[in-house]
This record gives structure tokens, C-alpha cells and sequence, in this order.
């Protein structure tokens, strides 16, 4: 319990024990509160424009395959008409391809884990924020039985997700900020092409000027 409670520092009692007895080690919601007050693990409510003071995280090694780790966000864009647009972008973290970026008016839990189950490969990992669809004890069951192990970065801490804030930037720079969309399916038209451009024609200074795809078929090349 202790170390669920280190693990994602703003989990009350109720995602702890759901933790806990999705393992099997609990079956009493009763017993785990008498647990989770013992240890004094209770949280204490945030004052308004304060912040928690900083902890030590231990890095996580880089990772050294594809599909090794995934790290993902979301991007706010609009349409012509005012209508808010919603984007997931992708991007694994060694070869910096982006498996696919998922574009709506709105995107739930939901939808995130059935674009995820829609992708030809899933990841043995994903690195993302605290945001409500990703903690949501749906996205974290689904992570549980594809046996996908999650990562969330700290509080107001952007730059533990460097490879997706990287790659959305240049997606908003030479994206969304070159295009007028006057309806939903521009928009994914537009950023689907996008997308395959960025990841078959545009040259990554992180991987010696190659795209990614030719950095994918490289390393698949037996030695």
C-alpha cells in the first residue's frame, strides 16, 4: 500500500484498494481504511495555486527497442466555426515514429482504450499525465489485462514527457498551425497526412537524419 501511495502520490483510499484487490491481497474496503489510516496515508487537500514540494523520482532508463515505450498527450486545436478539436498524439519513444494520432471533438476514457485496441501493435509501455482519461479505473484495467505497464509523470512536470511535448511541437508548428479545418473530417485528413509525412518523408536529427521508418527497417536488419 505504502508503495502504490509513492507510485501516484494524488490516489486516495478508493484507487489504492482497487489496486490492492485487483491483486487479490484485499477483499475488504473496511479492512484497507483501517490499513490506509495507519500508515497515515490520507490526503491532505491542496490549497488553491499551491504546489506539492518536489520528490525524487529514479529515472527511467531510455528505452533500447520498438514498441518498448509509447508516451502520449493531448492537443487542442478548433475549426473554423469555433467547434473545439481534441487530438491524441503518439509517439514511441526510440524509433520517433508516431503509431497514430486520434482526432475528435471530444475523446473519453473510453475512446482512448478503443483507439489503442484499433493500432495494428500495442506498447509493453506508456508514459503519460495524470489527466482524467488516463487514471480512469477503466484505462487502468484495460492497461492490467493487455499487461501494459503505465507511467505517469509528476504534477506540472512536462518535462519528464519529453519525447511526446517534442513531438507535439513540431505537430502544432507544422500541422495545425498551417491549416485552416472547417470540419472534423479535414481535420483528420489533414493530420493523418501529416503524420505519414513526419514519420516517411521528415528527417529526425535524433536518429541521425533518418526518418523514422527507415530508422525501424534499419534496426530490424540483422547484424
Amino acid at each position: 500500500m505504502k508503495e502504490l501511495a509513492h507510485k501516484h502520490r494524488r490516489f486516495g483510499l478508493p484507487r489504492v484498494h482497487y489496486f490492492l484487490h485487483r491483486e487479490g491481497l484485499v477483499k475488504n474496503l473496511k479492512r484497507s481504511r483501517r490499513i490506509y489510516r495507519s500508515l497515515g496515508l490520507q490526503l491532505n487537500r491542496r490549497k488553491r495555486r499551491t504546489k506539492s514540494a518536489a520528490i525524487v523520482r529514479v529515472p527511467r532508463p531510455k528505452a533500447e527497442s520498438i514498441n518498448e515505450v509509447w508516451s502520449f498527450d493531448f492537443v487542442m486545436d478548433r475549426t473554423e466555426g469555433g467547434r473545439r478539436l481534441k487530438c491524441l498524439t503518439v509517439v514511441d519513444d526510440f524509433s520517433k515514429r508516431s503509431p497514430g494520432i486520434l482526432v475528435d471533438y471530444t475523446i473519453t476514457s473510453n475512446d482512448l482504450i478503443q483507439y489503442f485496441d484499433s493500432l495494428e501493435t500495442l506498447p509493453r509501455g506508456l508514459r503519460c499525465d495524470n489527466g482524467p482519461e488516463m487514471s480512469s479505473k477503466e484505462f487502468l484495467d484495460w492497461a492490467y489485462r493487455r499487461g501494459i505497464e503505465v507511467e505517469y509523470i509528476e504534477p506540472g512536470k512536462p518535462i519528464q514527457n519529453a519525447y511526446v511535448e517534442s513531438f507535439n511541437s513540431r505537430f502544432r508548428e507544422e500541422c495545425l498551425n498551417e491549416h485552416v479545418f472547417m470540419d472534423l473530417d479535414e481535420a483528420r485528413k489533414r493530420v493523418d497526412s501529416w503524420r505519414k509525412y513526419y514519420n516517411e518523408e521528415r528527417p529526425h536529427t535524433a536518429i541521425e537524419f533518418m526518418t523514422p521508418m527507415e530508422f525501424e527497417e534499419q534496426f530490424k536488419k540483422p547484424i
